[in-house]
């Protein structure tokens, strides 16, 4: 019983695992001019959803209350989008010497330049009690003008934005997936699975932990909240935006499902790593909001 619940809980991740397996067994209906027509459903509609989904999730009215913590922001789309890119790049070049399948390697890149997410990463950050604030990726700008409209009926019904989006990504998954195993060129080694995953997580915690020492330093700025948010959403990186993505830049390239493959460990990984570090960064920041108040000076 308690298995079901749990997977019903986490039914997306379960998903994943079903749309791979269902692909290897069956690829012709998922590849391009199969029954599912995914160069009409998946390219144009599926990915055009996802993004249009994502920019009504987003509370746009927030931004002005968010423009308070503009250091927290800057620092934590810096660190993202301009340092984490280029550390993989460095890194990936002593790699490129290995055996390592390299189109693994080049996913690994694609994740680095990948945008924080909207949800697990605020998601995580407000279980530990952190300061989630607003994070916003360019392309949503394009979208504000329609939640203005709607804002009303959307606050009353709450739509199910990351069901949506999750089951739409599950149908881009599996399609991509299609045309991997109905490729007999393509061929993938367990030792670079196995690596590539070991590397995930290496980067995830050693990310995790340069970026508590960064904002706990004594003239950093930050509260112990704004390193809570910094840590989650610095080294977190979206799938229901990054697959979409790859869907377009990687269009018909032949190698797209082994590019998506460190995006795909990724998330899974982010979010399992996340939930295990909740309590002990939680107790961290209580401990140091109340050493805090203690030795605040009484008026």
């Amino acid at each position: 019983m308690r298995l079901l619940e749990r997977a019903r809980k986490e039914w997306f991740m379960v998903g994943i695992v079903v749309a791979i397996g269902a692909a290897k067994l069956e690829p012709s209906v998922g590849v391009n001019g199969g029954p599912l027509k995914p160069e009409i459903t998946v390219s144009y509609i599926a990915v055009a959803t996802i993004f249009f989904n994502s920019g009504l999730s987003l509370k746009t009215e927030e931004l002005t209350s968010a423009l308070v913590h503009l250091k927290l922001h800057l620092f934590i789309q810096t660190f993202t989008l301009a340092f984490f890119p280029a550390t993989i790049w460095l890194f990936l070049q002593l790699l490129s010497v290995t055996s390592i399948n390299e189109w693994l390697l080049k996913g690994l890149q694609t994740v680095g330049c990948m945008p924080p997410p909207v949800s697990s990463a605020v998601i995580l950050t407000k279980a530990v009690g952190g300061n989630e604030g607003i994070v916003v990726t360019p392309l949503l700008l394009l979208l504000f003008i329609v939640r203005r409209f709607i804002k009303d009926w959307l606050e009353r019904k709450k739509p199910p934005f990351g069901a949506v989006s999750s089951s739409v990504l599950l149908m881009i998954i599996y399609t991509t997936f299609c045309d991997t195993f109905s490729n007999p060129h393509i061929d993938l080694d367990k030792f670079s699975l196995v690596l590539i995953l070991f590397i995930i997580v290496s980067v995830q915690l050693s990310f995790m932990l340069l970026t508590f020492v960064f904002s706990t330093r004594n003239n950093s700025g930050f509260t112990p909240a704004d390193t809570v948010a910094i840590i989650f959403c610095s080294t977190h990186k979206s799938l229901t935006l990054g697959i979409p993505m790859l869907k377009i830049v990687f269009a018909g390239h032949e190698h797209l499902s082994l590019i998506s493959v460190p995006l795909l460990i990724y998330h899974p990984a982010q979010i399992l790593l996340g939930s295990v570090l909740v309590p002990t960064i939680k107790s961290w920041m209580v401990s140091r909001q109340k050493g805090v108040k203690l030795t605040s000076p009484t008026v």
